[in-house]
């Protein structure tokens, strides 16, 4: 059983910064790739970034250039540093990770952490 625990969402004016931290916990080989996802109001969710175990990241084109996605393979974790921020940017935003396990690869969801960016 893999666990995520996502944090560092909150409120913030148009134009700032946020970092989102998540560490995943439980039992596991190691973890393949992490993601951030993201839910606005009345939206499906979408993908933010992902990274692999090499560190390459990958962005959606709507935050290339203002958002960085990294990860700690020794400490399982992955963040996600966002710069200026736009309202268009509020959401839920939720980590994902698919790891493998005793039970084959497994995908997992955190619970999510609201981001409000104001105008």
């Amino acid at each position: 059983q893999v666990q995520l625990v996502e944090s560092g969402g909150g409120l913030v004016q148009a134009g700032g910064s946020l970092r989102l931290s998540c560490a995943a916990s439980g039992s596991f080989f190691r973890i393949r790739l992490m993601a951030w996802y993201r839910q606005a109001p009345g939206k499906q969710r979408e993908v933010v970034a992902f990274i692999g175990t090499d560190g390459s990241p990958n962005y959606s084109d709507s935050v290339k250039g203002r958002f960085t996605i990294s990860r700690d393979n020794a400490k399982n974790t992955v963040h996600l540093q966002m710069n200026s921020l736009n309202p268009e940017n509020t959401a839920v935003y939720y980590c994902n990770a698919e790891s493998l396990t005793t039970r084959g690869v497994q995908a997992t969801w955190g619970q999510g952490t609201q981001v409000t960016v104001s105008s």
